[in-house]
């Protein structure tokens, strides 16, 4: 460890100008501000939080929608526990099952088709959030309750893909990026290769990095040898779960449940053919199909700098709600919520309000 942190600071004075590495995974801003990596840093180099949290970019109207779902007699949301807190327009899941909403925690999708075959009298919503680590998951679910012909299951679709999002970042004229850090288990899915048109159209280098602190810093080590040799390719640091072509099996899946579509991201507007949606051949099982659900608009706290810190353009203590309006016990914007948000991590670990 302290020889790659040496090498690190060797590359970091070779390079001589100020560095922006942005990690797109949320277990990986988790990491480095748990472990204190950050700090083992050079100066000159800046590791940037970006969009990789799921719960943190799912849109406020998504939550509205999820809500009103659960207010419904005959309707039960089934959702995964880190969506509960995520603040809507007005209220929240983890509110509205206190005031007594059909809200029901489950660990995966099979357990809420699980839960729609043990109870037929209700129709059972699984609020599908999240990357392409969990839409196989997701998709199998689906597959399973059309062929198992269970008519009361249905997703109410939010996932998101992150080569588009990566793409976003690259042309918006606020964001500096000089690496990724490209997700692990995301890529254990993909394979390595969606990466490949970030270094062909941007010359930015990429390395799929693991989730100990040792792979973040050797990620960070081969990110650096690259710009210092004046190269930009994709890396496997990951090798041990990552390959090129990633799990042909699940991506076959996803194909056959969904389809791309547009998708609005929390913090930074609607980007086209970022999302997931459900194929017309599942139709039944599509909760905004099957249930008439219908997205109104967002509204969010207009101090709320959720949206910056996502793009890397702000820092949590930028925010002028940090630490004294927003706080995990009370949270406004989506970033202090999640287990993986940056605000969060930087309340934990970096300290509650900045001088």
């Amino acid at each position: 460890m302290r020889t790659l942190i040496q090498a690190i600071h060797e590359l970091g004075q070779r390079l001589g100008r100020d560095v922006n590495l942005m990690e797109v995974c949320g277990t990986h801003t988790m990491v480095a501000f748990r472990t204190g990596l950050r700090q083992l840093l050079p100066q000159n180099i800046r590791l940037v939080s970006g969009p990789g949290c799921p719960v943190c970019v799912t849109d406020a109207n998504y939550i509205d929608a999820a809500i009103a779902l659960s207010r419904r007699p005959d309707t039960l949301v089934a959702t995964f526990g880190d969506l509960m807190r995520v603040p809507g327009s007005e209220s929240s899941l983890d509110r509205e099952r206190a005031a007594g909403a059909s809200v029901r925690v489950v660990y995966s999708p099979s357990d809420a088709l699980l839960l729609a075959k043990e109870c037929p009298a209700r129709h059972v919503v699984f609020l599908g959030v999240g990357f392409e680590t969990t839409v196989p998951t997701v998709a199998w679910a689906i597959y399973r309750a059309a062929r198992d012909g269970v008519a009361n299951f249905s997703v109410l679709c939010a996932h998101k893909t992150m080569p588009r999002v990566m793409d976003a970042l690259l042309r918006d004229q606020q964001v500096r990026i000089d690496g990724f850090l490209c997700p692990g288990h995301v890529s254990v899915i993909t394979g390595a290769a969606i990466y490949r048109f970030v270094c062909e159209r941007y010359y930015v280098p990429c390395v799929v990095s693991g989730f100990e602190a040792w792979d973040i810093l050797k990620s960070i080590s081969l990110l650096l040898a690259q710009l210092a040799e004046g190269r930009a390719e994709v890396e496997i640091e990951y090798s041990r779960s990552v390959s090129e072509q990633g799990n042909v099996a699940a991506q076959r899946l996803i194909e056959e449940v969904f389809e791309p579509c547009d998708a609005s991201w929390r913090g930074i507007g609607t980007i086209a053919g970022s999302g997931l949606a459900i194929r017309e051949t599942f139709a039944r099982h599509d909760a905004v199909k099957a249930l008439g659900v219908e997205f109104g608009e967002s509204r969010v706290h207009p101090s709320c700098r959720c949206g910056d810190v996502l793009r890397g353009v702000a820092r949590p203590s930028d925010c002028e709600l940090f630490g004294r309006a927003c706080t995990p016990a009370y949270p406004i914007g989506p970033c202090m919520v999640s287990g993986e948000g940056t605000c969060a991590a930087y309340f934990k670990y970096e300290g509650r309000i900045a001088a």
